[in-house]
Formats: C-alpha cells, sequence, structure tokens
C-alpha cells in the first residue's frame, strides 16, 4: 500500500482525486494571451503576451480563476514578436527565463548604465538574481516562447529601472 511521507495542505484533505489534478492542471490551449500584463507592455518595443500558468508572476495580477495556485514561485509562458522585449527591471526574488523555441536576448545591467548581454536558444535559461537590473530583446528574426519563474507565489509588481516607468509600474491593474 502507498503512504504519502509529507502531509497534504489542509484544504486538499479529502478531496477526490480527480479534483486536485483539474485544480493544478493548466493547458496552453485554454489560456489567453495577457497583453497587458505589465505597465510596460504598452509601449512599442516592450510589447509581450504572458501566459499565466501558476500564480501571477511580476505582472501583479494575482485574481485569475483560471491560474493554478502558487506556493512557492510562478510560472508563466511569454510570447515576444521580433523588435520587442521588456524595459530594465529588477524583482526581490530571483527570475529564471527558459527559452522554449526561438532566440532570447537577456541583459543584465549597473546603475550607471553598463550592460552585458547574453543570447539563449533553445533549451538554454538564465537566472537573474533579486536586485539585479536585468531584462530581455527580441533580436531575431523570428518570434521567441520562453518559461518565466519567479522565486515567490505572490511577488511583487517588477521594479522598473526608469523612473517614469517605475512610478506608473501598477496602472495596469487599475485597467
Amino acid at each position: 500500500m502507498p503512504a504519502a511521507r509529507h502531509p497534504m495542505p489542509p484544504e486538499l484533505v479529502g478531496l477526490p482525486l480527480e479534483t486536485v489534478l483539474k485544480k493544478f492542471t493548466g493547458r496552453f490551449k485554454e489560456k489567453q494571451a495577457d497583453w497587458a500584463a505589465f505597465e510596460d507592455a504598452k509601449i512599442e518595443g516592450w510589447k509581450r503576451a504572458q501566459h499565466r500558468f501558476i500564480g501571477a508572476g511580476g505582472s501583479g495580477k494575482h485574481d485569475d480563476p483560471t491560474v493554478i495556485p502558487a506556493r512557492g514561485f510562478t510560472l508563466s509562458i511569454m510570447f515576444v514578436n521580433p523588435g520587442q522585449g521588456n524595459a530594465a527591471h529588477t524583482h526581490e526574488v530571483e527570475e529564471v527565463f527558459f527559452v522554449l523555441d526561438g532566440f532570447l536576448d537577456v541583459f543584465v545591467e549597473d546603475e550607471q548604465g553598463n550592460r552585458v548581454t547574453t543570447r539563449l536558444g533553445k533549451w538554454e535559461c538564465v537566472a537573474c538574481p533579486p536586485g539585479v537590473i536585468h531584462g530581455y530583446d527580441n533580436n531575431s528574426l523570428e518570434p521567441v516562447y520562453f518559461q518565466v519563474m519567479l522565486g515567490r507565489a505572490k511577488p511583487d509588481t517588477m521594479g522598473y529601472a526608469d523612473d517614469k516607468l517605475y512610478s506608473q509600474r501598477d496602472a495596469h491593474l487599475k485597467a
């Protein structure tokens, strides 16, 4: 007879297995591309779509009932067309980019604007530590799909390095 070696979260105790599996399954075909997930995504050059699977990611949107509840991290799939990316920013937790298809140029920079970039291809990833200014661009000729994970169930909204964007970082939540 199998034995669970760790306790189940209290809210799952007694639920049918079918209910547990359904609650914690996310299917891409059921996701809506969120082109307004981030404040900078309204600006040409930073337009991208987020497909949330677990938690809210750095968007600050925590109320989507189709998203798998997060406990210790978030997971999204991003779609970025050529010529687009995101604004330089930080998080209070680690952020990981894992390329599924295409090419992604990921950068880190310091507060003086010095920037170092690396190109990731399919099945490659980078981990951006907390507080390190970072971002990405799709400088290729094809769209890129990549996975984004943040190391907290409900991370703070991203901290844009640009003062004007930072002052408006929650505006997309009021729309």
